[in-house]
Formats: structure tokens, C-alpha cells, sequence
């Protein structure tokens, strides 16, 4: 088991995650909070070139890079069960802290930025893995298979239901695009506020596949997945055919149009592809001469909490009717080379930031603020 070692590759899978996750997200704001523009919901035979562009972007990040960063938040919290063995601290103790400042930071995202905010869902299930993995191995392994059938069960379910006709619509999402192109920040707040329910739904309804993709990331770190020696190229060499040969040709489904098989690829494909990241990944980092590259995305990596604010922040900036207004107004092409742009800043951002204080700014808050709790 790797305890003492910081592993370089877990930093760059983080920032990578984090950056691909804009990739979903800012079709979002682009269309001012109109979810129709991740699905195939709307339509019933081929897309035009500026959807079929959108749709291919969305096959290479919608879930799988959320899945991939779910994953990544399983193998921190692993990383500090590791750490509070190591100094013989009771667990999951001061952890609790930092799942309690989670949930207070995914909060105030959620008000102030986005409403579709993942950190409160991994804040309540990080509380649920601290307590499995405290529990022992067995109660784990258990765990991991309970949920992750109940996950694959519910998913089936609806899917069997959508086969008789009963297909998710996103009908009304209109008003809510108004509110983005024309209302105020305040205004918007107040709507998020409102609608705290409505939004927390998928929050809520995706927490049975984050204890499992969690779990997998504790195993994954367990089993050296992401070392540099001879076992961690064998897994990650697994991981790598499971994406390529299963994830790949299931995920191929997001293009069949009417909305059929949007949830079972966004909830079930997505995490297999996920794990194929974690092998691509693996293979594209011992090409040497990018090493400057996949050092930009450690950075990014080590920040990754103030860079997933900071990306939503200025997309907000840009695409919302309090900001630029540009939401609704342009082609995928564009909006393609603005979540380009806004990642390649993030890195240079990183970097730079990594280079003068070694922590990010919301993580060097939350240190402190745990610190003065705990003293």
C-alpha cells in the first residue's frame, strides 16, 4: 500500500477532471441553464453540424469527467485515512471537519455560482465511506457491491420505464433561460434558493454511484493503481482496454437522438469510461517531452477546489445576462474554444499561483479555518 509517497499522477488525473468537467458545465451556461443542451431529449433524427459538434464534445466528458473526478475524491479521502494511521489518529475525527467545510463550500457554490454544484453530494458521501472504511475491509467490499447494484438496479428501472414512453423532459426550461439572460445575480440567487429541492434532485440521486465510484478510488489507491512500478502500469493497463473495448463502443449510444439512452450513459457508460481515463491517462504521461504539460494540470490538480469555483465563476461572467450576456448567442465552435481558453488560463493560473504559496486559496481557508476548530 502506498502511504508516504506523493504520487504526481493522482495531481494530474485531479486537474484534468477538473478542467473536464468545464467541458460538460459550459454548454450549461452557455445556454443559460438549459439542460436540453446536454441531452438528445429534443431531437428525433440528426443534428446539425454545430449540434453533432457539441454532441461529440459531450461524448468525451459528459459524466465520464465528473465520474473520473468522483474517483479522484474517493483516493483523497484514502490519502487521509493513510495519514491519520500513519500519526495514530483516531478516524475518521479531524476528517469530520473537512466533510462539514465540504458541504458549507458546496452551499455557498450552489447560492452564489451554479446549481447544479457537486460538492455537497460528495460531502455527504464522504461522511458515508469514512465510516465504511473504518469498518473494516469486509464491511467495505460489501458495501461497494450494495451500491453499486442498487445504482445499476435504479438506472435499469428507469430506463425499462423510459422504453414504455416515460422519457425525462425538460419542458419549462425556458423561464429558467430568461432568468439567466436577463435577471439579476441577486435574482438568480434568490431562484436557486427557491428551488433548492428541485436542484439537489440529481445531488441526491447520484449519491449510491458516489459511494461506489468513492470505494473504488479507496481500492484503486490500495492496489498502487496510479504507482510508477511494474504493478501500477499492469492495472492501469487494464483499466486502459476496459475504456478502450467497453467504455467506448457504450458510450457511442449518446448518439442515438430522442433522449432513449441519455441516462444510462450519463450514469452507467460514463463511469466505465472514467476508469479507461485512468489508463489513457496512464499511457499519455510517459510521453517525457509533454512533462511540462501534465505538471500544468498537477497544479491544477493540487487547487483543484479554488480552480472548479474559479472556472464556474468566470463562465458565469461570460454567459450570464449580469455579466457579458453572451448565453444563447453563439455556436459550439466558439463556445468549444472558450472552455479551451478558460482551461489553458487555469493552468497558467495554477502554476503561477503554485510557484509563490504551494495552496491554493480556498484550500489554504479551509486549512486554516479546520486548524482554529480543532485547537
Amino acid at each position: 500500500m502506498q502511504t508516504q509517497q506523493r504520487l504526481p499522477f493522482i495531481d494530474m488525473l485531479r486537474g484534468f477532471a477538473v478542467l473536464g468537467t468545464l467541458g460538460t458545465n459550459i454548454w450549461i451556461f452557455a445556454y443559460l441553464g438549459d439542460l436540453s443542451y446536454i441531452t438528445t431529449s429534443n431531437y428525433s433524427g440528426w443534428w446539425s453540424f454545430n449540434d453533432f459538434l457539441r454532441m461529440v464534445v459531450l461524448f468525451f466528458v459528459n459524466g465520464k469527467l465528473l465520474g473520473l473526478l468522483t474517483i479522484m475524491f474517493g483516493v483523497g479521502l484514502q490519502l487521509k485515512y493513510q495519514q491519520a494511521l500513519r500519526r495514530g489518529n483516531a478516524w475518521p475525527g479531524v476528517y469530520l471537519w473537512t466533510i462539514v467545510f465540504l458541504g458549507l463550500e458546496g452551499l455557498l457554490h450552489y447560492t452564489l455560482v451554479m446549481e447544479y454544484d457537486i460538492l455537497m453530494s460528495y460531502a455527504v458521501t464522504a461522511f458515508i465511506v469514512a465510516f465504511l472504511i473504518r469498518l473494516g475491509d469486509k464491511v467495505m467490499t460489501w458495501a461497494f457491491y450494495l451500491f453499486g447494484s442498487f445504482h445499476v438496479l435504479m438506472i435499469l428501472l428507469i430506463f425499462i420505464s423510459s422504453l414504455q414512453g416515460t422519457i425525462i423532459s425538460f419542458n419549462g426550461m425556458e423561464t429558467v433561460a430568461a432568468l439567466y439572460e436577463q435577471g439579476t445575480w441577486l435574482a438568480q440567487v434568490q431562484h436557486r434558493l427557491t428551488n433548492f429541492l428541485f436542484y439537489r434532485t440529481e445531488a441526491i440521486f447520484i449519491i449510491p454511484m458516489n459511494v461506489f465510484l468513492f470505494l473504488l478510488g479507496v481500492k484503486f489507491m490500495r492496489n498502487e493503481v496510479f504507482s510508477q512500478h511494474d504493478k501500477g502500469r499492469q492495472a492501469r493497463q487494464k483499466l486502459f482496454k476496459i475504456g478502450i473495448y467497453i467504455g467506448l463502443p457504450l458510450n457511442l449510444l449518446l448518439f442515438v437522438p430522442g433522449g432513449l439512452f441519455d441516462l444510462p450513459v450519463r450514469y452507467l457508460c460514463a463511469p466505465i469510461l472514467s476508469i479507461g481515463y485512468i489508463g489513457i491517462l496512464g499511457k499519455l504521461v510517459e510521453y517525457k517531452r509533454l512533462d511540462w504539460l501534465w505538471q500544468c494540470f498537477a497544479q491544477v490538480g493540487k487547487m483543484s477546489l479554488s480552480c472548479y469555483v474559479l472556472q464556474n465563476v468566470l463562465a458565469s461572467i461570460i454567459f450570464y445576462g449580469w455579466g457579458l450576456g453572451l448565453g444563447g448567442q453563439l455556436n459550439s465552435i466558439v463556445i468549444i474554444s472558450i472552455w479551451l481558453a478558460l482551461s489553458c488560463l487555469q493552468l497558467m493560473l495554477a502554476s503561477f499561483w503554485q510557484q509563490r504559496f504551494h495552496m491554493g486559496p480556498m484550500e489554504w481557508i479551509r486549512k486554516k479555518t479546520i486548524q482554529a476548530m480543532t485547537q
